[in-house]
C-alpha cells in the first residue's frame, strides 16, 4: 500500500513540473520557442509556429552589433532547407530569418546553425513542433 501510494505521489509531482514548463516552452497559438546557445556573447532563438497546415520557422540571432554577416543553415528532420547569410541591423544588432516548411507527419524537429563570417562564433537553436 505506502509503494502504491509513493508511486501515485511521484507520479503527480512529475504531472505537475511538466504541466508548469509547459506555459514557457509554449506561445500563442502553439507557438514552440527555444533559446539557443553561441559559443560567444550573442543570443539566438528559434520560433516554430503552425501556419495553413505548414510551419513557419522564426530564427534570430542578437550580438548586439551591427554590420556583422553571418552563414545560416537551416535543417528540418534533418535535412538542410536553407542555406545563405544574413547581416546584423541596426537598431539592435541582430538578424531574423523566417521560412515556411511542409509539416511532415508526427513531431517535425528544425534546427538552426549560424557563424558569425569574422569572429567564427557559432549560434545553434533546435525546436520541436
Amino acid at each position: 500500500m505506502r509503494k502504491a501510494v509513493r508511486f501515485a505521489v511521484a507520479g503527480l509531482m512529475v504531472a505537475g513540473l511538466f504541466s508548469a514548463a509547459a506555459p514557457a516552452a509554449m506561445a500563442k497559438g502553439g507557438d514552440v520557442v527555444r533559446q539557443g546557445t553561441c559559443t560567444g556573447n550573442s543570443t539566438a532563438k528559434i520560433k516554430l509556429s503552425p501556419e495553413d497546415g505548414r510551419i513557419e520557422v522564426q530564427f534570430e540571432v542578437d550580438q548586439n552589433k551591427v554590420g556583422d554577416t553571418w552563414r545560416v543553415k537551416l535543417f528540418h528532420n534533418g535535412d538542410r532547407f536553407f542555406t545563405g547569410t544574413r547581416t546584423t541591423q541596426a537598431p539592435s544588432g541582430s538578424f531574423e530569418l523566417r521560412k515556411v516548411v511542409d509539416n511532415a507527419a508526427g513531431t517535425d524537429t528544425v534546427r538552426a546553425r549560424a557563424r558569425n563570417l569574422s569572429t567564427n562564433e557559432v549560434c545553434t537553436a533546435t525546436a520541436s513542433i
